[in-house]
């Protein structure tokens, strides 16, 4: 267990220093942790609600802050460039996010166009239905896409990491609460980006 709660330490450790330099990036990401919270409650009440939060609030804030708001030029803090921790990542590169998204945004066109899923499922009838069977299809990519990228480190270096990264992705909006909730009144005092002292120091 010392070597799962190291791992998982270096494993949030890296994605703080590298990735989350800006204090707009921090701001949304406490955002984003604070919807998935409540997602995860309404997860023991409706499904496919909690889905539909956690996609259309919590993912969207969350990666608007890493697209448009993280500096992706050369790295003075970590002494790194931006395709040096691209290779390196953990988790979904920008690449990796890309592809995610964009079977996201398919997911309700293909319901749209095929309502039945040619045939595994019954065709929504009105709106809350559609959602529903969105919400639920957006559930399974979640999963999915948290399974895919265990097995891709799984083959790529070892088991054990890809269980910790699940581990730490399942738990990051807890952490992130308390790693980012004074990011918004560094944004109100103007500061666009961390200092990163703490970084700096290690």
């Amino acid at each position: 267990m010392n070597d799962f709660f190291q791992q998982l330490k270096t494993q949030r450790w890296d994605d703080h220093r590298y990735y989350h330099h800006s204090r707009i990036n921090q701001s949304l990401h406490l955002l984003s942790a604070v919807s998935f919270v409540i997602a995860y409650a309404l997860l023991f009440v409706n499904p496919a609600w909690a889905a539909l939060l956690a996609w259309l609030v919590s993912m969207t804030s969350r990666q608007a802050g890493h697209f448009f708001f993280e500096p992706r030029g050369y790295d003075d803090v970590n002494q790194a460039t931006d395709a040096h921790k691209e290779e390196i990542k953990i988790g979904y590169n920008i690449r990796r996010k890309v592809v995610l998204l964009a079977v996201w945004v398919l997911v309700p066109v293909a319901l749209w166009l095929q309502p039945s899923l040619f045939g595994q499922i019954a065709p929504a009838d009105g709106l809350m239905e559609f959602l529903n069977d969105v919400g639920l299809a957006w559930l399974a990519l979640g999963v999915a896409g948290l399974l895919f990228r265990v097995v891709q480190l799984w083959i790529q270096q070892d088991a054990w990491t890809g269980i910790v990264w699940a581990f730490k992705i399942i738990t990051d909006p807890f952490h992130d609460i308390v790693l980012y909730h004074k990011a918004p009144l560094a944004l109100l005092r103007g500061e666009m980006i961390d200092p990163m002292a703490h970084v700096k120091h290690k």
